[in-house]
Order: C-alpha cells, then structure tokens, then sequence
C-alpha cells in the first residue's frame, strides 16, 4: 500500500502519445504507481549506507548483492558483471605549509563535527582525488580561484606565473577535472582544490549538523581524470570498444589520455585557510574573494606546501547488478533505467537516494509483473558501479553491449535521485514533453502533480536567482520552444553519457534536488543528514520512484515510440541561430556560410513536424515508423567523433572541454569558435550539416 504521498490521480488526459488503447496504460500506470513506499525507500538508504563503500571494496559488493537481491525477488533476471579497472585508493596523503616560518598546517584535517553518528568509522577513505598521480611537490602557492581558462588568463594578465607552483583553486563553476586540466596546460607542478565557505559552507547558511551546509573540516573528494577525452577505464579507451574484462587488450596507463600528469589532492577550507591568509602578491580580483575574513591575494608565495601523494593504483574489480524482464512483442528494442552504486564514503544523497527510489520502482514492476503484464519492449534496470571513479561501470557496459544497444529506445538515468523537493530533469528534446507527460499523472507531496509543483517553480525562478545545483554539474539554461516546463540538456557527470553521446541512444536524467553541496561527496552525506535534512519522510524518494518506473513502463509499452523530433528540430534552428550570432562577433560578417547547416536543420524540423501528426494516430504495424524514429537519434552520430574526442559522437550535445559536465550545444562548432579556428569552425559546420541531413531524410523515409 503507498504511503506518504496520496493517492495517484486518475489521468485526464484522453490519449497518450504513442498508444492505441490509452485506458488500458493507464490501467497499468494506475497499478504501478500505487506500489513504490515511502517506509521500504527508508529501509533500502539505511541498509545501503549503514557502511562506506567505495567502488571496488567489499562493502561495495554488499550493496551489490542487496540490489541483486531486491531486484530478484521483484521477478528479474538478475546477474552481476564484472569489469577489471585501473583505479586509485590513496594510500599515503599529506598537504603541509612549510612557509612562511612559524605557521602550521597538516593536513588533510580528519572531517568532523559534534554528534555526527557516522563520522568515525574506521573505513571512511582520507579525502583524495580519484585519478590523481602519486607525486612529492614542494612549490609556492598560486590562488587561481575556480581554476577555469578565463581565471589563468587573468594570472597571466597580473604577470603571474604558474609555472613550477602548486595551483590552489577553489570548487565550483567547473568540473574538477578540468580544474586540473588547464592548471597542467599551464605547467603547474601540483593542484590543491579547497571548498570555499562563499560557495558550500557558512555564506550560504547554517553549518551542518545546525543546517545542511559544509562545516569547516569538510572535504569533496572526487575523480579528476579528463572524463572530458573520453570516460571508463582508463586503459581501455572507448575509441576502441574494448570494454575492461580479464582478457581485454589495455594500453600502459601513462599513455592515457583520461589520467592528469600532475598530482592533485583537496583540502577542507579549515586546512585552505592558512595558505590563503599567508599569500602575498597582488590583491585578487574582487570577484574572486571568498567567504574566508580577509582579503584574498593571488601569491606567489610566501605561503609555501609540500604535498606528498602515494597513491595505490591497482587493476580492482566492479560488479553492475543487472536485472531484465524480457520483452514480448519486441524483445531486441531495449529500455534501460540505470542509477550508480558506487560512493566515496556513505552516498546517502549520491547516489544512494537513487537506488533506493530505483528499487522500489523495481517494486512496482515486480507487482505488475505477478499481475501478469508482459512489457512489449525488454526492460533492463541497471545498478552500476565506479560511476565515481569516471562512468566506469555503464561505460564498460554500454561498449560491451554495443550490438544490442544499436535498437534501444531509451535510457532513463537518475544519480542524485533526492536532495530536497525541488524537482528538475534533463533530456535530449525528442524526450522533454515525454517527461513532462510523465509528470503530469504522478502525486507530489506538495500536493497536486509533480507537473504542477514544477511549474510553480519554474515561474518562482524566472523572477529570482538560479536554485541549488548539486556538486559541479551546471546545467545551461534550456531553450524553450514550446513554452512549457523547462527540461535541461545533457551534459556529461553521470550515466547516460555513454548511451547518449557514444551510442546515440536518448536519454533523459531526473532529480529532485535542495541545499545539498555543502555536503556532497563527504562524509557527512550520510544518513543522518538525508533523514535531517534531505527527505525526513522519503515522500520525494517516493516521488522519484514513481517517475523513473513510469519512464520505462510507458516507454516499454508504447504502440509508437513517444519522441517528439518538432521540438528538436526547433531547439537545433535555436542553437544555429545563436552560434550564427557568436560567429558574427567572432569573425565579421560573411566569414562563415551558416546556409548549408541551416538548411538541414529546418529540413531536420519539417521533418519531424511532419512525423510527429504519423504518431499521434499509431499504425496497426509500427515497425517501419519506430525505425525511423529510434533511427534519427543515431543519425546525429559522426562517425569520426568530434575533434580531438572521437569518443563523443553526438554532433548536438557533448559535455565541454572546458566545462566538463555542462552540456555544450553543437559542441563541434561551438568549441571552434571558442578557439577563434574557423577553418575548424567550417569543418564543423559541414559535419553538423551531413549528421542533420542524415536525420531528416531518417525520418522522412516513412511515408
């Protein structure tokens, strides 16, 4: 019986999109959605956190086994795959300020707080950086605030030199690993990476355990390989398809493109606070002052570190649980829903809210499956593993799997399932009003339908500040074509990186998200702080149950694929106009022909605004038009990958060279005319007009 958050309302709508018999769906929906619990959400966190377990630990394998368990028990064909990875524990971390004389500081300084009852397990992993090189480093010290390209161009503008020191930049803005990146392009001996109180901790309200925000000793560990170059193992690159089994063939790991070259640890504001006060040099820009009470200089020096950084590196095992309920009219079309596993201490918010919300989504199919629904698509739930580490557990997957991905109709990913009550989602925009219809029959806890929660939302946030964004995964605004609910783009960070920018597969990624950062990837996300603070009732995990199982119950069932191309042929025309815009700035007028690429793309348009009226009155055989439709998204592969990153093939959403987990829209001419190339720019612009046309005439081929 559900709890906690009502009743699910009967649907009003008189179709749904892809369906010839809607009652009968809904029928179906209806039974589903009454299944997930609030109380059995809360049993799953406490079992799943009650110890750390990081990827590739044998309290890792426990949580496999329990997932394999539930998923078992619900009527799944359940295995656990195994993948061999080269990965890093720590086993020797030091940060020491050995100048100026007279000031000290050791750290990293043990993460605590009064009363936290997890804080203290011996099994929590000193704060380090996944992916980092062993390495001794004694350098001054250089503040370059959020580490991005613009910020080491203004050092240089000071005559600031970086070259030989230790870098210490602050999170935020940018994914870590391109902290790193660009503190190495420009020749940095090492990388500290700190937490500001003006980004997590004290500026942005209580302390926790008082309020959820980062106490002083609290550390964000995480990976800083160049997941950007391509994400998995670092010895098996995905340019080659070699998923990381025993007898896979692997290149020696310091020829990894994924792997940073310097040494790279992160430090608590407690620990930061020292150096910061100790550097001299210039005043820093004004708007790269933190929250620390003084003001911020640039150095070098005085302040003077050693870092010392042994790092274990070994080939260490990960185990995704895998669990399939066989389709039984298309078996070969594969709809996957997949959450990571893996933490760096306890995951209570990441990822583990998500795989409790995921088992009781397996729940509500488990009771479909005893009342005797048979989905007409395969439907695969995922638990993977080493997402932490670099999407190691789905990358490995997703290219083992390549023959049986290549007729998939979707991939549903949900990481942080729940951090607060403010729902969002992102997705590719063939899935943006699929989403958006899901949403529309399943109960929030506010009260109404989680569609109409987000609305108020949406309209609470055009008139005020950007909401909370969890860890580093900005998102760009999206562009609204439909005048709707805003649904994001998909960057990079998470899971569906592999189905959707390799593989061509959609995808969609779904939150529910609050006042989270301060205590992402520390210790004290934990379980303590979720039942405090993050969902006290695990209503909003409930929520998110309902959500991600409905995603793959109504697109396993659907008559005709529920992709919506009108709106991306829009957002695409949306996109060439403001790249056209930016080439003008860039280059002057006429530098750059935009005409061929437009007209692919408004071809892209009037194709799919056409397709879309074939959809709304299903076929009695549908096999031709589901062709085509799951067709259109591959069709906007390169096969030759984007410049310099032939892994990533979507020639319209790649995660930045230089975000790293933003998404960049047509990635391959806008990082041309981030570089100022436009011989590049109009290769790009000829690759982009080729994969359009290739989506157009996809979809024009059903008649």
């Amino acid at each position: 019986m559900s709890t906690g958050a009502g009743t699910p309302p009967a649907s009003s709508a008189p179709s749904i999109l892809g369906f010839r018999d809607a009652a009968a769906e809904q029928a179906t929906e209806s039974r589903f959605l009454a299944v997930p619990e609030s109380k059995l959400a809360e049993e799953h966190l406490r079992i799943l956190t009650k110890a750390p377990h990081m990827a590739g630990t044998i309290e890792d394998k426990a949580t496999a086994d329990y997932v394999a368990q539930k998923f078992r028990a619900a009527g799944l064909d359940t295995e656990i795959v195994e993948y061999k990875v080269w990965m890093n524990y720590p086993a020797e971390i030091s940060v020491d300020l050995v100048a100026p004389a007279g000031v000290e500081m050791h750290g990293p300084t043990r993460e605590h707080v009064d009363h936290d009852p997890y804080q203290d397990d011996p099994r929590v992993v000193v704060p380090f950086s996944g992916m980092s090189p062993s390495g001794d480093v004694e350098a001054d010290v250089v503040y370059a605030n959020y580490g991005s390209p613009e910020d080491f161009e203004k050092l240089e503008k000071l005559k600031v030199d970086v070259r030989g020191k230790i870098v210490l930049v602050r999170y935020g803005e940018n994914f870590r690993g391109v902290k790193v990146f660009v503190a190495q392009e420009h020749g940095a001996a090492g990388v500290i990476i700190y937490s500001d109180p003006a980004d997590s901790g004290w500026r942005r309200g209580d302390k926790y355990p008082e309020g959820p925000w980062r106490p002083d000793t609290g550390v964000e560990r995480g990976s800083v390989g160049y997941m950007f170059e391509f994400p998995g193992d670092p010895t098996t690159p995905g340019v080659s398809s070699l998923p990381s089994l025993p007898d896979s063939q692997r290149i020696p790991p310091q020829q990894s493109a994924q792997l940073p070259k310097i040494p790279v640890t992160p430090l608590s504001y407690h620990d930061a606070w020292p150096v910061l006060l100790h550097l001299g040099g210039p005043d820093s820009p004004r708007e790269w002052q933190g929250a620390l009470p003084f003001t911020y200089h640039v150095g070098p020096g005085p302040a003077k570190l050693k870092m010392h950084l042994r790092q274990d590196y070994q080939f260490r095992t990960l185990w995704d649980v895998i669990g399939r309920v066989p389709g039984s009219d298309l078996p070969d079309e594969w709809v996957v829903a997949g959450n990571h596993r893996d933490a760096w201490v306890y995951g209570a918010v990441d990822p583990n809210s998500g795989t409790a919300a995921m088992l009781e989504a397996v729940h509500g199919i488990g009771d479909l499956l005893k009342a005797g629904w048979k989905p007409k698509r395969t439907v695969i739930f995922a638990s993977w593993d080493g997402e932490e580490e670099g999407l190691i557990g789905s990358t490995e997957w997703v290219e083992q799997h390549e023959a049986g991905l290549a007729n998939a109709a979707a991939y549903f990913n949900m990481d942080v399932a729940v951090s607060g009550s403010k729902f969002g989602a992102s997705a590719v925009p063939s899935l943006k009003q699929f989403l958006r219809d899901i949403t529309k029959v399943i109960p929030s806890p506010k009260g109404g339908t989680v569609y109409e929660a987000w609305q108020k939302a949406a309209q609470v946030d055009a008139t005020q500040a950007p909401g909370e964004v969890i860890g580093e995964n900005h998102r760009l605004p999206a562009v609204q074509v439909k005048g709707d609910v805003p649904v994001g783009d998909l960057g990079s960070g998470s899971d569906y990186t592999a189905f959707l920018q390799h593989m061509g597969v959609p995808s969609t990624d779904v939150s529910s998200s609050g006042s989270y950062y301060g205590v992402y990837h520390s210790v004290f996300d934990n379980f303590a702080w979720f039942k405090k603070f993050g969902d006290p009732e695990f209503v909003y995990v409930q929520q998110m149950a309902r959500v991600f199982g409905m995603e793959a119950v109504r697109m396993a069932d659907a008559d005709v694929l529920p992709y919506d191309y009108d709106e991306y042929g829009k957002e695409v025309v949306a996109y060439l106009d403001a790249a056209g815009k930016r080439a003008e700035d860039k280059f002057g007028n006429h530098v750059l022909d935009f005409a061929a690429v437009n007209a692919a793309a408004r071809r892209f348009e009037a194709a799919g605004t056409r397709i879309l009226v074939k959809q709304k009155s299903p076929p009695q055989d549908p096999a031709r038009l589901n062709q085509a439709l799951r067709g259109a998204e591959r069709a906007l592969l390169a096969p030759q990958g984007l410049p310099h990153r032939p892994w990533f093939r979507h020639v319209i959403y790649a995660p930045g060279e230089y975000t790293g987990y933003a998404a960049v829209v047509i990635p391959g001419v806008n990082e041309a005319l981030d570089r100022g190339d436009s011989e590049r720019a109009r290769q790009q612009l000829a690759a982009l007009a080729a994969a359009l046309e290739r989506a157009a005439k996809t979809l024009e081929g059903y008649r």
